[in-house]
């Protein structure tokens, strides 16, 4: 659900009543993952998705009734060959949707609402609710906090409450949504009555771009796309203005080095380095490869990469840390044109972030989006 706070949190302060629909669990090649979510207010408006297509009619209508009837469902929707016509999966996997309705004088929206306002400002939060379990507890929620400290309620006894705000905090710092299973009394158990689902907001994960050179525009543009916080950073004020990068979020004139030392990077982070420059890159790497970024990868042919590594170990760089860099940066697309080059990065970023091989999918044999999802 946190996915369309924006929505949700508007909706909340303009005192409207909705539902909401939540993918808890996947297999197979579902096309979105748990906490996507679809909502539908008290006067048929709808925002969000649960399945890129394939079933929102049948969830709408699951929301509609649950805005009438006041009731929780825990519905599944999957292939079915039998019938071209019957709603479910033509990509052939399997989703649980868990349908909410939240009436505007509903018990615990207050809750609800400040954990979709946190979540549409950007601050980091993750909302907990019972998916699977007695219906009494379908209702209620947890918003819990990156220090720990959680409000709102379950429906069962405070052990229950303090668990599961437990492992909402685990799962907010690691930045996932997922399910957790508990017994009722909070004790992890596996196969237990009661399923967990735990949705984190996080502030949209960083990208920097280094190098105010012509691919970084194209690369800019595609970072936005694929949700990105984009800051571009040169030390050449010339070149770093926002007149040539006006979609970026922020452009940073300034030593790209020391501006890694003192801007926030966390294991979400890409760090795409453009300059191919050894008197930005060198001492760039040198910082970039001693932090927990998720991507760190630097532009320049092989014969620049080789002397850059060179550099880099005189400077102290070990072979470890040189593992973690990518170079020549991005996935062997063909590209030249900017456009092309963006993609490409892009792509090995995507790669990298899923364990993927970056191979075409043809002939392949396995899931598409990994085993077991």
């Amino acid at each position: 659900m946190l996915d369309i706070a924006d929505d949700l949190a508007a909706w909340a302060a303009e005192g409207r009543g909705f539902a909401v629909a939540t993918v808890v669990s996947v297999t197979g090649s579902a096309p979105r993952g748990p906490g996507a979510a679809l909502a539908v207010d008290d006067g048929g408006r709808a925002v969000g998705s649960v399945s890129g297509g394939c079933v929102e009619a049948a969830v709408y209508d699951l929301c509609e009734r649950a805005l009438r009837d006041g009731t929780v469902c825990l519905e599944r929707f999957g292939y079915s060959d039998d019938d071209a016509f019957a709603v479910g999966l033509t990509c052939g996997g399997t989703l649980e949707v868990l349908v909410v309705p939240y009436p505007a004088a509903a018990p615990g929206r207050a809750v609800l609402a400040r954990a979709l306002t946190a979540a549409a400002r950007g601050e980091p939060v993750a909302l907990a609710r019972v998916a699977r379990g007695p219906a009494a507890l379908r209702s209620g929620a947890l918003l819990v906090r990156p220090d720990g400290t959680y409000e709102g309620a379950l429906g069962g006894p405070p052990e229950l409450d303090r668990a599961a705000a437990a492992q909402a905090h685990a799962l907010l710092g690691a930045g996932r949504t997922g399910t957790v299973e508990l017994s009722p009394d909070g004790t992890l158990c596996p196969g237990g009555e009661l399923t967990l689902l735990v949705e984190s907001g996080l502030a949209p994960p960083r990208m920097i771009v280094f190098g105010a050179v012509d691919f970084t525009a194209a690369l800019v543009r595609v970072g936005k796309f694929l949700g990105y916080h984009v800051t571009v950073c040169d030390a050449r004020p010339v070149f770093a203005t926002a007149a040539r990068f006006p979609e970026a979020d922020e452009v940073v004139v300034d030593w790209p080095h020391r501006y890694l030392r003192r801007t926030p990077t966390d294991a979400r982070t890409a760090l795409c380095v453009l300059t191919h420059d050894a008197k930005f890159d060198v001492p760039l790497l040198r910082v970039a490869l001693r932090l927990p970024a998720a991507f760190v990868g630097a532009m320049g042919s092989a014969r620049t990469h080789a002397d850059r590594v060179r550099r880099l170990r005189e400077a102290g760089v070990t072979d470890a840390e040189l593992a973690r860099l990518r170079a020549p940066i991005g996935l062997d697309l063909g590209g030249r044109t900017p456009e092309e080059t963006a993609l490409s990065i892009a792509a090995e970023i995507i790669a990298a972030r899923h364990g993927a091989t970056g191979l075409p999918l043809t002939g392949r044999s396995t899931a598409i989006h990994g085993a077991g999802v």
